[in-house]
């Protein structure tokens, strides 16, 4: 596959270039990379109304067809990874081998989805009547990317969307789209056409999408903030929706850690992908005891870590991916200067081209803070000390989120007995950020709506259905 700067929107199985073109920066430099279709509203409506047409023979397709076709989609990532990790890196930002390990995990999660199947559910069988439940697909899909994890987190759509007999109009965001249309390019070969429909284009897309009458159901990745107006959208036609929405994870690091074996993980629990994860850890509260030796533990080993162009060898971290979000946590990080809070390395804009900010650690914030209450979504970890379970506990509770969190200790009975009292749809012990294609995740509180994974996960792509056959009928001679 040629990944040159050709990039085209999927549209019933038609490769097609648009009217009208967006820019696309590589956040490391500020320099346009690419030019991408600007979708109007026109190619939209021919997008869902391709996959409008390829519906009923995609849903009659047996399942273990359709399982071919995904098993075939991941092969074709496989086949491509190097393309694929070093596009990746020019357009998200993140360092290599992180964009590596992210392309595996988009062919993994198609493949490794195939080994779910939609179930029958036998209600009744007796001399009178048989009932049997199952499960069929909705529709049309709208599926909505974000920009931190542009791939795999379009396959967490696609996979449990098209094994369930749906078809897709997907949408990656306009920071990051190219890897997905290369994807499509991948598509077009593969499934049959209108299946899998991609198009890109600015701020008016995302809205159009959700008000859209021909879509059955909406599933989006995002902020909170976004999330509650793609429900709004969605409310007059009652659209079908799954919200994977912003989280703000509690890690709880329990007295008895060996300090200098957890400092690094800690670390990369915080700020993997610069930070930029749904579940990446927000709030670290350390008890007392240890709080002063670990503290210094994970500032020594950040120090050691080389931030900078992803593309560069030996890069850890990258940048921040958008110039909005890039403002968003300064402005985190100025609240924090202005209140007079103790940063314990960081703090300061970093002065070279690109969206860089340097890896910031506050000691202690006070719990109402700005730096503590809010997502930052960037390199940005406050550290905070506590003495007692219950009170810890509650801290974590204490928020709109409830997306991921995570506690960390040699005795794992104990820990697990605090990870069941914590109010978040994944909690980790001794580990974070695990996902699997056979297991729900998904948020609690304003952290979203439904999951995404599992049998759970597939099921939302579905209705159910109950058919009843009664075996002598009344009329029956």
């Amino acid at each position: 596959m040629e990944f040159n700067d050709t990039y085209q929107m999927l549209i019933g199985g038609e490769l097609v270039a648009g009217s009208a073109t967006l820019d696309v920066l590589n956040p490391a430099t500020e320099e346009v990379i690419a030019r991408v279709p600007d979708a109007t509203e026109a190619d939209l409506d021919a997008a869902v109304a391709a996959a409008r047409r390829a519906f009923p023979g995609w849903a009659a397709t047996p399942i273990e067809e359709r399982k071919a076709k995904l098993n075939a989609l991941g092969d074709a990532i496989f086949g491509n990874i190097e393309g694929f990790a070093r596009l990746l890196t020019r357009e998200q930002g993140k360092p290599g081998t992180e964009a590596q390990g992210e392309i595996m995990g988009a062919g993994y999660w198609l493949k490794a989805f195939t080994a779910l199947d939609l179930p029958e559910t036998v209600n009744e069988d007796s001399d009178e009547r048989i009932s049997i439940t199952r499960h069929v697909p909705l529709g049309v899909v709208g599926a909505i990317a974000p920009w931190n994890f542009p791939m795999i987190l379009a396959m967490f759509k696609v996979a449990p969307a098209l094994l369930a007999g749906n078809t897709m109009v997907l949408k990656p965001s306009p920071f990051t789209p190219l890897c997905t249309l290369k994807f499509a390019e991948l598509a077009s070969e593969i499934l049959p056409a209108g299946v899998l429909n991609v198009v890109t284009g600015g701020d008016s897309l995302g809205p159009w999408m959700t008000s859209h009458a021909g879509f059955d159901k909406i599933s989006f990745t995002g902020s909170t903030q976004t999330g509650r107006r793609v429900m709004a959208s969605a409310a007059p036609t009652l659209k079908r929706v799954t919200l994977e929405l912003g989280g703000n994870d509690a890690a709880i690091v329990l007295p008895d850690v060996d300090v200098e074996k957890i400092a690094e993980q800690l670390f990369w629990a915080a700020f993997s992908n610069n930070g930029q994860i749904c579940i990446a850890t927000k709030r670290m509260y350390i008890h007392k005891d240890v709080y002063e030796p670990l503290r210094d533990a994970i500032v020594a080993y950040a120090k050691t870590v080389k931030v900078g162009d992803g593309s560069e060898q030996g890069t850890q971290i990258g940048p921040i991916n958008n110039k909005p979000q890039y403002e968003r946590v300064l402005d985190l990080i100025q609240d924090a200067k202005d209140k007079g809070y103790k940063f314990l390395m960081g703090g300061e804009k970093a002065d070279v081209p690109g969206y860089f900010i340097p890896i910031t650690i506050l000691d202690n914030p006070p719990e109402d803070s700005r730096i503590v209450q809010e997502e930052q979504f960037g390199p940005v970890l406050p550290l905070i000390r506590f003495d007692d379970y219950d009170d810890v506990i509650a801290r974590a509770n204490a928020t709109d989120y409830g997306l991921g969190g995570s506690v960390w200790s040699k005795d794992e009975e104990k820990a697990f007995e605090l990870a069941q009292r914590i109010q978040s749809g994944t909690v980790w012990v001794n580990e974070t950020q695990h996902l699997s294609p056979l297991a729900a995740f998904g948020g609690m509180k304003q952290s979203g709506v439904g999951v995404e994974g599992g049998l759970e996960g597939l099921l939302e792509y579905t209705n159910a259905q109950t058919l009843v056959r009664r075996k002598k009928p009344a009329f029956a001679q």
